[in-house]
């Protein structure tokens, strides 16, 4: 290790390095593990560890349809609404259930609206600290593929369904919703694409599920930051010492540590059922996700599992390997202030041959 950081790249660039032997419980190696560093996408597994603790594997995002008014000879005299739950996976197919749910309900004209409750989360479609030029997903409560278009999206299917729809403002008569259905994802389901690929449309919607847990609506971001913080409390950290803005690392006022992840990883570890959900989610080098194609034909290939990080000047890995003597090792190096993103990534992948060597 001492080796591979007297690369010249050290003289421009900061870096923080933390390995721990989780076998024998013990620090195996730090190098500027305490520096606060900007996490890029390891900031995801802060999201993803703070998910597991507080919500579970299990814990469900949902989207749901109701209508309000009655349905005589066919036509709904109300509106329809598309209550928007922070579920980012909803697709075609749960589109496709949607129509046929309502289509169930005998109903073939709609003398009323389609309308959209977003009053999950607050009017913020940005994460604080992104820059606005970037490629940001939208923060929207209520998707179909990724894209804030749903009653219009909802509307098209209908109508291809033969549903008519007369687009009036119907002043309802009955109080309340019927429920029609719902459609929803597990945590354990959004975490395999969060991690592996490293999306952040998924990380955020995990973020604000945490906000949730609260039960104030609309969720704020803030409210997400403060359950990631009471989460680097409980694993024995200072919260104070960071900064947590989102929950994906595009924000430009994440500070974290190595020291930090380390503590996030030791934590996973030490609880089983955690560990055995998150292990398999994290890109496997030279295997899968955003590592396929990196350490190939070295130690660290198929053994290096760790969440990946890049953004303009910063790459980062953090996540486990297994030594050459058969221990499992946890791990989180960032390197700050890189130039070209392709020698940040020959440092971290050194490091990580060495670990494995």
């Amino acid at each position: 290790m001492d080796s591979v950081l007297k690369t010249p790249s050290l003289q421009t660039t900061q870096v923080g390095l933390m390995v721990y032997d989780l076998t024998a419980d013990s620090t195996l190696y730090t190098y500027g593990h305490r520096q606060t560093l900007r996490p890029a996408s390891t900031m995801k597994l802060l999201t993803a560890v703070t998910g597991l603790s507080l919500l579970g594997a299990n814990y469900r995002m949902n989207t749901s349809l109701y209508y309000s008014g009655n349905v005589s000879n066919g036509t709904l005299y109300g509106n329809v609404y598309c209550v928007g739950g922070m579920d980012p996976m909803f697709d075609s197919n749960d589109m496709n259930v949607f129509v046929n749910q309502l289509r169930h309900q005998g109903i073939d004209t709609i003398k009323g609206q389609i309308l959209s409750d977003v009053s999950f989360k607050d009017e913020d479609r940005l994460g604080e600290g992104w820059c606005w030029d970037d490629d940001n997903p939208t923060l929207s409560p209520l998707l179909v593929d990724r894209k804030d278009y749903f009653t219009e999206r909802l509307g098209r299917e209908l109508r291809l369904d033969g549903v008519v729809i007369i687009d009036t403002v119907f002043s309802q008569g009955v109080k309340g919703r019927t429920f029609v259905c719902t459609r929803s994802h597990s945590v354990d389901e959004l975490l395999v694409c969060m991690m592996k690929e490293s999306d952040n449309l998924y990380a955020e919607a995990l973020f604000y599920q945490l906000a949730a847990k609260a039960g104030k609506f609309p969720v704020k971001g803030k409210q997400a930051t403060a359950q990631v913080r009471r989460m680097i409390q409980k694993v024995g950290m200072e919260p104070a010492n960071y900064k947590v803005a989102d929950g994906s690392g595009l924000s430009l006022y994440n500070y974290v540590s190595a020291e930090l992840e380390v503590s996030f990883l030791r934590y996973v570890w030490m609880h089983p059922q955690m560990f055995d959900t998150l292990y398999p989610k994290l890109p496997i080098a030279g295997i899968d996700g955003t590592l396929k194609g990196r350490m190939l034909r070295t130690a660290a290939e198929d053994n290096v599992h760790a969440k990946t990080g890049t953004l303009t000047g910063i790459t980062s890995l953090a996540g486990y390997c297994t030594a050459a003597n058969g221990h499992m090792l946890c791990f989180a190096i960032i390197n700050q202030g890189v130039m070209r993103t392709a020698e940040g990534r020959t440092l971290i992948d050194s490091l990580c041959v060495a670990m494995c060597e």
